[in-house]
């Protein structure tokens, strides 16, 4: 589909992408490998597209959430290692194994099923061991993580190449994170002291590989920078060059309709007009990611400036008051969020997070893939 016949979009800046990967990459030390998270579509961004850059610029590993999104990248030509961040049934080892794709390991009973399906298959299959410090989720826990641990890096057909936490407030508590991390290197020395080491220890994902250097280990896990936002205020700056937001979600006006005072807009009835005004429709709605909580909490900016969203957002609609913005007319392009205004406006009015704003823009908006010219 042709630019110009689209309602709503995604710009992707492939040239942002690799200005923020070099960004982080340069606050690491020689050796340390970086990976590209692109778990949830790349956050919104489209997953191949972006696990080609990435592969392209250097990241030594990718990661996605599951199973799916991994065989998604191995179909389309991805070659670089792929890690598997959250669990898989045992009974899907065996594509796992086909797909050369490194498996996530929390619990003993899955490892066993791993290691029963390697064996048949005769091959390897590549885990990292995820032990949990602290953040409730997935991860070898309590009493007996140590024997565990070690019961699973004895299973044969299992080649334990790494060792990893996450971290549950490195964007918060440095006492909490920092007690984490002291955690996952008791933790690593007490193995190393039974003969069980890794090859790649890891931990640090954007929040702490900007806070806390000293945890970038053997590996960097970043996934919200990666895309150009920080995961906090407080880590602004740190990166050093800065980053630059990599979506850009536009849409373009469907009609311009100057409507009387008094004029209802929208369900509800939410807002009503004081005065005759310009409104322009605009071909985006909570079924493309634009969040009904929004509804007149909002801006879209035009060349000429910023107009409110008045009403409420529909499923496939909005209106936004142009009145004060003569020049806006039909077939005019608005920024919905992106280099003008930041998706942190949107997260922080839904009280809520830049990460959820950019996945949740829905697979029906097409992305568009270039280098930020224009």
């Amino acid at each position: 589909m042709e630019q110009a016949q689209m309602r709503t979009w995604a710009e992707i800046d492939l040239n942002a992408l690799a200005h923020n990967y070099r960004a982080l990459r340069s606050n690491l030390e020689p050796g340390c490998r970086f990976v590209g998270v692109v778990k949830a579509n790349a956050y919104g961004h489209g997953a191949i597209p972006v696990a080609k850059k990435l592969e392209e610029l250097g990241a030594e590993y990718l990661a996605v959430a599951c199973l799916d999104e991994a065989v998604e990248l191995r179909e389309a030509g991805i070659h670089a290692p792929i890690l598997i961040l959250g669990g898989t049934p045992g009974q899907f080892a065996a594509e796992l194994l086909r797909y050369d794709i490194t498996q996530t390991v929390f619990d003993l009973s899955t490892a066993k099923e791993y290691s029963a399906a390697a064996q048949k298959a005769d091959k390897l299959l590549k885990v990292h061991i995820k032990a949990d410090t602290g953040m409730g989720r997935l991860g070898f826990f309590g009493k007996d993580r140590m024997e565990e641990i070690k019961a699973s890096c004895a299973l044969p057909g299992l080649d334990c190449e790494g060792l990893f936490t996450h971290f549950a407030d490195a964007d918060g508590s440095e006492e909490y994170t920092m007690g984490q991390f002291t955690d996952f290197l008791d933790l690593r020395a007490a193995l190393a002291k039974e003969g069980v080491t890794f090859k790649i220890n890891h931990c640090a994902a954007s929040a702490a590989m900007l806070h806390y250097p000293c945890t970038h280990l053997d590996m960097v896990r970043p996934g919200i920078a990666l895309y150009g936002h920080y995961p906090d205020e407080g880590s602004v700056g740190l990166d050093g060059p800065g980053l630059i937001p990599v979506m850009t979600l536009k849409t373009r006006v469907a009609a311009v309709r100057t409507l009387p005072a008094g004029s209802c807009i929208s369900y509800g009835r939410t807002h009503v007009l004081g005065r005759e005004s310009r409104l322009a429709v605009l071909p985006v709605g909570y079924a493309d990611g634009l969040h009904r909580g929004l509804s007149n909490r909002m801006e879209v900016a035009f060349p000429s400036g910023r107009a409110p969203v008045v009403g409420w957002v529909c499923m496939d609609l909005c209106m936004a008051d142009v009145t004060d913005l003569p020049e806006v007319q039909a077939g005019d392009v608005a920024e919905v969020f992106g280099k003008i205004l930041p998706v942190e406006e949107k997260s922080d009015a839904l009280d809520t997070i830049s990460y959820e704003c950019l996945t949740s823009v829905s697979r029906r908006v097409p992305r568009v893939y270039g280098n930020g010219e224009g």
